[in-house]
């Protein structure tokens, strides 16, 4: 392939990817803003969690709500989990990577908060824990999975799954990082309207 082949085809990917969405992910995500809406007016705050990229989003999405997103509105309550080296790697040390976010969950985790779980392949160890942690602490979960949605997407104690149905990674992680944009704009316009 040649590298305009290979821009060509990554972009008219996304562009089919967007298409197919369209029609299956306007419900969760209205859940999905809904839930964080109920969290973040009860008093609550939004922990989230990811490997990789999805650590990345995880970060972004907290800085959109904590900061702003599109206009200046009040600071919102959210957490990434990913971001504290002395934290996670005590934790990997003393404990198992696995526990990484679990641990987290359970040290700032409280009933009415929200956990927001990403994983691409949807069987990172580390973020089903902190699944089944929030369940046990009586915090809602929403997850962002890919493929087949995964054994996170499974599990029972998820409030609201948001799954990407595609093979790629890439075209998976542009979409996530569209969801949680789509996202930031239905919790502002829920709280502030036209204010944000």
């Amino acid at each position: 392939m040649t590298g305009r082949s290979i821009i060509n085809q990554a972009l008219n990917d996304g562009i089919e990817l967007r298409r197919q969405c369209m029609d299956v992910l306007s419900e969760p995500l209205l859940r999905a803003a809904a839930l964080m809406v109920e969290c973040l007016q009860g008093g609550g705050k939004i922990l989230a969690c990811g490997n990789g990229g999805s650590a990345a989003d995880a970060q972004h999405f907290a800085a959109e709500l904590v900061n702003r997103f599109e206009t200046d509105r009040p600071a919102l309550a959210a957490v990434a989990m990913t971001h504290d080296a002395s934290v996670i790697t005590s934790i990997a040390n003393d404990f198992a990577f696995s526990r990484i976010f679990s641990r987290q969950v359970e040290a700032l985790g409280r009933p009415g908060d929200l956990l927001l779980a990403i994983s691409t392949s949807g069987n990172s160890e580390n973020i089903i824990e902190a699944a089944k942690a929030a369940s046990s602490i009586g915090m809602k979960t929403i997850t962002m999975t890919g493929k087949e949605g995964g054994k996170l997407g499974a599990m029972e104690e998820i409030a609201v799954q948001i799954n990407i149905a595609h093979s790629s990674t890439p075209r998976i992680q542009e979409m996530h990082i569209t969801c949680l944009h789509i996202l930031c704009s239905l919790v502002d316009k829920t709280l502030y309207g036209d204010k944000s």
